[in-house]
């Protein structure tokens, strides 16, 4: 199968490169910069799709990037690396002569509204409360195309956990440290997926003819882990200490109060729909899957 990529040369693409490839299927990526087994955006805006069995995007500015400030200039830049890169590959897909058998567009469950209690399924409502669940609903209604010659799916992510990038390379230092714990109170839910399984998720999808709509890519149980669970099993997993709470208002004042909330609050988000599909994880807890991350 020949796979074309946006955003593949990130955290979770490579991953899935590396899967893809194993696997016996040829990958491209689009990607800012030109380089081997790559094309750039502005050529596939330019020149359309080239000859692909299947697409998937992941481009997405990462959005709690302590290092930018949080205002319109920069999120305009989150909302272009995910919506206009969206719209543009939706569009090369819906004309090309001939169009990938699928299109896998990989978002995030800040779809749902957070809350300590509530449980959502694929089948939930939510997607109109605050400034991430706006771009979440603005990202998916650009992929869709006209037409069922192409499967389309939608994998809403949990937070990625892995070696080498994603959210934890930002949490190791203080917890190597003995400084970690929780964010805030540590009651909220945190929803979570081990990036083998992001890539592995996304893999069995484009091989499982006749899985469509929506999946939630989050670990079987990540309904019942809390911020404290996390802070609590990376302290193990390390043999360090993780007693330190981080106050909220530390938080707000390094991130806004808008984009705060991502790690204040939380979704217990069920992967109904990706059980069903036949989905099997490799790492469906979190002591297995930040063993192998500290390991």
């Amino acid at each position: 199968m020949r796979v074309l990529v946006g955003g593949g040369t990130g955290f979770v693409g490579k991953a899935l490169g590396q899967l893809l490839r194993s696997r016996g299927h040829e990958v491209t990526c689009v990607s800012r910069r030109q380089g081997p087994d790559r094309i750039s955006w502005d050529e596939l805006s330019s020149f359309g799709l080239p000859p692909c069995d299947a697409a998937v995007n992941l481009a997405g500015e990462n959005v709690l990037n302590p290092l930018r400030r949080w205002d319109e200039a920069f999120r305009k830049v989150v909302v272009a690396s995910r919506v206009e890169t969206t719209k543009t590959l939706a569009k090369a897909i819906a004309e090309a002569e001939q169009p990938p058998r699928v299109w896998v567009l990989i978002t995030g469950v800040g779809y749902y509204r957070p809350s300590p209690t509530a449980e959502y399924t694929e089948e939930s409502p939510g997607g109109d409360f605050d400034f991430l669940s706006r771009l979440v609903s603005a990202w998916e209604a650009v992929a869709k195309i006209p037409g069922d010659v192409t499967r389309q799916v939608v994998v809403r992510s949990g937070v990625v956990l892995g070696k080498d990038g994603g959210a934890i390379s930002q949490m190791l230092w203080p917890f190597r440290l003995g400084l970690g714990g929780p964010v805030s109170t540590g009651q909220q839910p945190f929803p979570w997926i081990h990036v083998r399984d992001a890539a592995g998720l996304i893999c069995h999808v484009l091989e499982t003819e006749g899985i469509s709509g929506v999946l939630n890519g989050v670990s079987p149980t990540s309904p019942a882990t809390s911020n404290a669970d996390f802070a609590r099993e990376l302290g193990l997993a390390l043999g360090r200490p993780a007693l330190l709470p981080l106050p909220s208002w530390v938080v707000q004042g390094i991130l806004g109060a808008e984009r705060a909330v991502m790690l204040l609050e939380g979704q217990r988000v069920l992967p109904t729909r990706t059980l069903a599909s036949g989905y099997h994880f490799m790492y469906p807890d979190l002591p297995s899957a930040l063993k192998e991350i500290v390991s």
